[in-house]
């Protein structure tokens, strides 16, 4: 094959084609493990004692879990290209169905009943949209408002005059199963409080995930993983994502768009009531009035964050729930310490977006670095009021940084009649 010559005679080589770098896939393992060591280095610094004990590990999960199921349930839906604003509404279904099957039939019948109380809720916005081409948002905002009315009214009706129970909470649940490995804490128990840098904080981690470690907080976990492998892995999860992508090319290929979208919000509103059903079931005891408190939007912001994948999902939930869980936990302290590592963490990204020719994101980071050092310094105890806005701040923030480099399903929200393709 010859080299084509320029006008000047000199042969003209061809570009050189550029690599996609990928990461190895231990990359998790060692982002986790140097996420703990950066928090053991604030501890060290602030004296703050509580960001990585046992018992802020153990809250943390039961944080995170509910909005990374909600998440999850958006991620299915919106992978087929249904935007799935009622995740919330769906979520409210799932706690009474915990309660009511719970009470009745006991912890299983209860996680059952959530299930299927969450899939009631998307097969409802399923045939709105998929059928009937309803706008998204109008159909899942509709299933938010009708099943807070309609959950009320099913409290009345079925926990009304039982032990316990009433119109705004259902009686106790019996608990789910938990996992603890008695000699492996024990022994982690005795690492963890000789107080030994990083070794320490990484024995109390530990410990934390074989005490008392509910069994939903496992299921939930294989979810997530059994969502990744489904979804990049398999032929369904490859077909169904085209219809996220580009439903009337999928259906050139012959792939049921209709059907593949059906089924995704199916399996959407099922995981909305799971994450529910958690509430009521490890987070609580029972069905309450409220229980949600707007976790299905935070799901839906932390899929956002996590560019609709599992693994950025499961990272947007980690960061609302760990900084819930320390705003509730030692309140102002460890929030405070929380601003100098934000502040740090700022600055570092400051830097890489200079090196990146981004200078307008770069100062404005800076900034928000500067402020948040500003505040560390000036405040020796954070206000109660910040503490509880915590969680919504950082969210928010690293949203707002994030933005930049998601890209959502080119069909998502798109509404799709059979037959386009022709």
């Amino acid at each position: 094959m010859s080299i084509p010559a320029t006008t000047t005679g000199v042969a003209e080589r061809p570009p050189a084609p550029q690599v996609r770098r990928t990461l190895p896939r231990w990359w998790p393992v060692a982002a986790l493990f140097a996420i703990l060591l950066a928090l053991s280095v604030l501890e060290a610094v602030t004296g703050a004692d509580d960001l990585l004990s046992r018992g802020t590990v153990a809250a943390t999960l039961v944080a995170i879990v509910p909005i990374m199921l909600a998440g999850l349930g958006g991620l299915w839906s919106e992978r087929a290209g249904v935007v799935n604003i009622g995740l919330e509404g769906m979520m409210i279904l799932g706690t009474w169905g915990a309660g009511y099957f719970g009470y009745h039939y006991g912890a299983w019948a209860g996680v059952a009943g959530a299930i299927l109380m969450g899939a009631v809720g998307g097969l409802v916005h399923a045939i709105a949209t998929v059928i009937f081409g309803v706008d998204h948002i109008i159909s899942g905002v509709a299933i938010n408002i009708i099943a807070l009315g309609a959950v009320q009214y099913l409290a009345s009706l079925t926990f009304v005059g039982l032990p316990g129970g009433g119109q705004t909470q259902s009686p106790k649940i019996p608990d789910v199963p938990s996992i603890t490995i008695e000699p492996l804490g024990d022994a982690l128990g005795k690492v963890a409080e000789k107080d030994i840098f990083f070794l320490s904080e990484l024995a109390a981690v530990f410990q934390a995930m074989v005490t008392n470690l509910s069994v939903l907080v496992v299921i939930a976990m294989l979810l997530l993983v059994l969502t990744w492998w489904v979804l990049w892995r398999t032929p369904f999860g490859l077909r169904l994502r085209s219809c996220g992508e580009s439903p009337a090319a999928a259906e050139s290929l012959g792939v049921a768009v209709l059907r593949y979208k059906f089924v995704a919000v199916l399996i959407s509103g099922g995981l909305a009531g799971l994450a529910g059903g958690f509430l009521a079931m490890v987070a609580s005891s029972n069905y309450r009035d409220g229980q949600t408190g707007g976790r299905g939007y935070i799901g839906l912001a932390a899929m956002i964050f996590g560019n609709w994948r599992p693994g950025g999902l499961l990272a947007g939930s980690s960061l609302f729930g760990y900084t819930e869980t320390l705003g509730l936990r030692q309140g102002g302290d460890s929030v405070h310490a929380l601003l100098l590592g934000l502040a740090v963490l700022a600055l570092a990204a400051a830097f890489w977006q200079v090196r990146q020719q981004q200078h307008r994101t770069a100062v404005l980071t800076g900034v928000v670095a500067i402020v948040l050092g500003v505040l560390y310094f000036a405040l020796d105890e954070v206000p109660s009021d910040f503490v509880n806005m915590t969680p919504y701040v950082a969210t928010l923030l690293v949203l707002a940084f994030a933005s930049q480099r998601l890209r959502m399903p080119a069909a998502d929200g798109q509404i799709y009649r059979k037959g386009s393709a022709g």
